[in-house]
Order: structure tokens, then C-alpha cells, then sequence
């Protein structure tokens, strides 16, 4: 058999010149092919080893440089490039909000092919590095060795990590030493059950033979000061886990959530395992304008605490609420947005269709002593129907913040339908938010956007939208 074809070219010296989706830049080929290029920030020129081609493009990598952008910074991260999480961290953070900021604007007219106001300038985040209140780990017997690592002549016995998946790759681990992206003790705590679990000869997971016992670690921090650490085996062993939890807690008095998980399925999510509650307790508040949310293992809170106030406060700023309105609020997940305008409301409805965050949902309510939300379980297209709207009457606001493929054509199809006065809709994916603001054209007219950059360093944005009737 003759061998596999490849597809690779090298395209010199282009001209990088803009950022797209995913985080890669873009080029222009000779042949007027678009180039997608993973590691070069626009204003570059580089030379390009192709990866894929196809009819109208190609994806690479800058393997040379000729020039450097002026928009370039210094990673700050020892891990940049080959961890895959911060993506944009080569690029000035204020270049970064600018191609956040275009890219919504370009879908909402691109796709939306909508008339917009003048759009206010993207909310940046107060904090670009250590915002994160929750990072997973996986541990792995296999740790991902550097192109240097292999060069060199040293044999590296520990194969032992403790960090990230490569992208693309998922069965090799980056081995972390310090990641920017959560606050202290993240690096702290990691770093210890690391070092702590080798000295109690305890193994870690080999994804590919299903054998080892350490698989994941989970960190959990939040506003009010509180620290949730979760532990996940792949089978029992009862000395060495009561050893390794005992020495966390003894090392980390802040910790006050320690749970553990022994899960022997093949994939590695926790949803349908028992969590087990070592020491403290099985869940840690986080708090936003007095009110306090419970969080558990299993719970969906907005990763950016911080950033997650100010979206909810432009949430609200464009409700316009008075007191007297009856707000619908649509993937309510945990009701955090509900529980947030509900005293600027008369009344808020709250739909979900995860039965566990709606039963989240109605505890944090009763906890913060809110008395004028509900919140009901379902499937949208199927639960936002005429009955439903009968019981709970014609709301004059409608909240909706659906997942990354936006609206369901039906829930899009009974909004037109009931025709509430405003729509507030919030966006983590601004091309299907567009797609469904073209829908709704026919009877709103976008009247405020605003961009929120919860995530720096990544080419993540989110977008809230305020529709009124046309």
C-alpha cells in the first residue's frame, strides 16, 4: 500500500489579518483561499504549514515569522500554546475585546441581516487572569511529553500528570505547574494531591486501559471566601483515599466542602454518581447582591462570578422593570437570573428543562425568602405552549437565555405569538442569537445590544439584546 497522500502546503509570508471563530486568525492565500491559522494574532506575517485543505480554505500554523503584530503581548502562562485553554493570550486584552466586539456585530448583521441601533461598546472583565470559580483536572498515567522533552536524551520515569487535556487528544494530559485561570488555593491544592498521592503510591487513571484509580479533581471557589474540592476514583480503596483526603483537610483548613466520587463507568462525568461528603459541607453559597445561591457538585453556575453580576445587571437595566410586570425567564437554569430582577418584578416564571436545576432553583428561592417566582420543569418546545401561557398569563417581559444552538424554532414561533411589549435575550453564541433575531424581525426591532467579555483570554462572548415591539 502506497502512503496516505497529504494535503500539506506552505503559504509564505501572509498577512494575518483578522480573528475569527474559535480563536484562529485569518489570512488570505494566493489562491484566494481563506487560511485559518490556530497560533498567530492578526497584524502578523507568517509563513503557514497547512493541516487541512479544502474548497474554500485552509486551517494551519504559523510555522515563521517575518513580522510581529503590534497588538502582540507576552503570554503570561508557561503553558500557552500547547494547553489550548487561553487561546488569545498572545494578543493585548484590549484587542482582544476589539474582535469580540465585531464579531457581534458581524453575525447580528451578517446572519441577522437586521437593522441595529448604535451598539454600545463590549463590557471588558475587571479581571483578565484568575476569574474562574470552578476548574476540572484529570489525572493520567501518560503525561503529554514537549517536543523538547522527547529531543532530549532524558528518560523521564514519572509519566505521572495532574492538568488538562491536549486538544484533540483525549487520552493525553498536560502536566500543569501554575494555571492563570482560577484564584488561589486552585495552584495550591492541586499541586498538593499531586504530589501527596505519589508518596501514598496511590496510581493514576490510563484512560486507554480503563485501570489506575485517581481520575479527576474538581475545585470549586466562590465569593464569599468558601473552597469545594471533589475527588474522583475509578475504584474503592479505602486507606489510601481516607489518607490523601485526610492530608488535603489537614493542609487546607479553608476547604470547606470535601467530597469524593468512586465512579467505574468509561466516561468520566459525575451526574449519575453518588457524591459522598468527606468532611464539611456538601455544598458551598455563592452571593450577589445579598442573595446567596447554594452550589453543589452537580450545580451550573456562571463560570465568572464576578462578570456574571454585571450580565445579570444589564439583564435587568434592559427589562426596565417597574414593579408591576409578570417576567417570563426562559432556560432559567438554577433561576439565578429569576431570583435576580424577582424584586424589581411583580412576578417571574421561571422554565427549565433539567429537573435538578429547577429543583436548585425553588431552594435558593425559599433561602432568600423570595415568594414572587416559580419555576417549572420541561422541555421548552414542548412546556412554552397555549395551556401554558393560560395558566400564568401574558407576560409583559420575556428573559431567554438558551444554550450555544440558541431557540428552538417553536419557542421562537409562540414568542411571535404572544407578542409580550419586550424581550430580553441573553446569548453565549451570538450566530444562532442572530438566526432567531431574524425570526423575531417581523414584530421587534432591536433596540440595545451590549456585549459582556466574561471569559478573557479565550474568543468566548457573550450578548444581551433588547427587542421591543415593533
Amino acid at each position: 500500500m502506497g502512503r496516505r497522500k497529504t494535503n500539506r502546503v506552505i503559504l509564505e509570508n501572509l498577512n494575518v489579518i483578522d480573528a475569527g471563530a474559535k480563536g484562529k486568525s485569518i489570512a488570505k492565500a494566493a489562491d484566494g483561499k481563506v487560511v485559518f491559522i490556530s497560533n498567530a494574532v492578526p497584524g502578523d506575517v507568517a509563513t503557514i504549514q497547512t493541516t487541512k485543505k479544502r474548497k474554500a480554505y485552509y486551517e494551519g500554523n504559523a510555522i515563521s515569522f517575518s513580522t510581529y503584530s503590534d497588538k502582540r503581548v507576552d503570554p503570561v502562562c508557561e503553558h500557552f500554546g500547547v494547553c489550548g485553554g487561553c487561546k488569545w493570550q498572545a494578543m493585548g486584552y484590549e484587542h482582544q475585546l476589539f474582535y469580540k466586539q465585531k464579531e457581534v456585530e458581524n453575525n447580528l448583521l451578517r446572519i441577522g441581516k437586521i437593522e441595529l441601533p448604535k451598539i454600545t461598546p463590549i463590557l471588558g472583565a475587571p479581571e483578565q487572569y484568575f476569574y474562574r470559580n470552578k476548574m476540572e483536572f484529570s489525572f493520567s498515567d501518560n503525561k503529554w511529553l514537549t517536543l523538547e522533552q522527547i529531543k532530549s536524551d532524558e528518560v523521564i520515569e514519572n509519566r505521572n500528570a495532574l492538568g488538562f487535556h491536549i486538544p484533540g487528544m483525549w487520552d493525553k494530559i498536560l502536566d500543569l505547574n501554575k494555571c492563570h485561570l482560577q484564584r488561589d488555593p486552585s495552584n495550591a491544592i492541586r499541586d498538593f494531591i499531586k504530589e501527596k498521592a505519589q508518596e501514598l503510591s496511590i496510581p493514576f487513571f490510563n484512560t486507554r486501559n480503563q485501570e489506575g484509580v485517581l481520575r479527576t479533581l474538581m475545585i470549586r471557589t466562590s465569593s464569599t471566601g468558601a473552597v469545594m474540592v471533589l475527588l474522583q476514583l475509578f475504584q474503592e480503596d479505602v486507606e489510601k483515599r481516607e489518607a490523601l483526603l485526610d492530608a488535603v483537610a489537614s493542609e487546607f483548613p479553608e476547604i470547606t466542602s470535601l467530597l469524593y466520587v468512586i465512579n467505574s463507568k468509561g466516561n468520566d462525568t459525575i451526574y449519575d454518581q453518588e457524591v459522598i461528603c468527606y468532611k464539611g459541607e456538601d455544598h458551598i453559597f455563592e452571593e450577589m447582591e445579598g442573595l446567596q445561591f447554594k452550589i453543589n457538585a452537580k450545580s451550573f453556575y456562571q463560570t465568572n462570578s464576578e462578570q456574571a453580576h454585571n450580565l445579570y445587571k444589564i439583564t435587568r437595566d434592559f427589562a426596565g422593570l417597574t414593579g408591576n410586570e409578570l417576567v417570563y425567564d426562559l432556560y432559567t437554569g438554577t433561576g439565578t437570573i429569576a431570583q435576580f430582577v424577582a424584586k424589581k418584578a411583580a412576578k417571574v416564571v421561571g422554565v427549565e428543562s433539567v429537573p435538578e436545576a429547577i429543583e436548585a432553583a425553588k431552594e435558593n428561592a425559599q433561602l432568600n425568602n423570595i415568594d414572587n417566582v416559580s419555576f417549572y420543569v420541561g422541555d421548552m418546545k414542548k412546556v412554552f405552549n397555549e395551556s401554558f401561557i393560560d395558566t400564568h398569563g401574558l407576560p409583559d417581559v420575556v428573559i431567554t437565555d438558551p444554550p450555544r444552538d440558541g431557540m428552538h424554532a417553536d419557542v421562537v414561533a409562540q414568542l411571535l405569538r404572544i407578542n409580550a411589549p419586550k424581550i430580553v435575550y441573553v446569548s453565549c453564541n451570538s450566530a444562532t442569537q442572530a438566526r432567531d433575531l431574524a425570526l423575531l424581525d417581523a414584530q421587534y426591532k432591536v433596540t440595545k445590544v451590549q456585549a459582556v467579555d466574561m471569559f478573557p483570554q479565550t474568543h468566548h462572548v457573550e450578548n444581551v439584546v433588547l427587542l421591543e415591539k415593533r
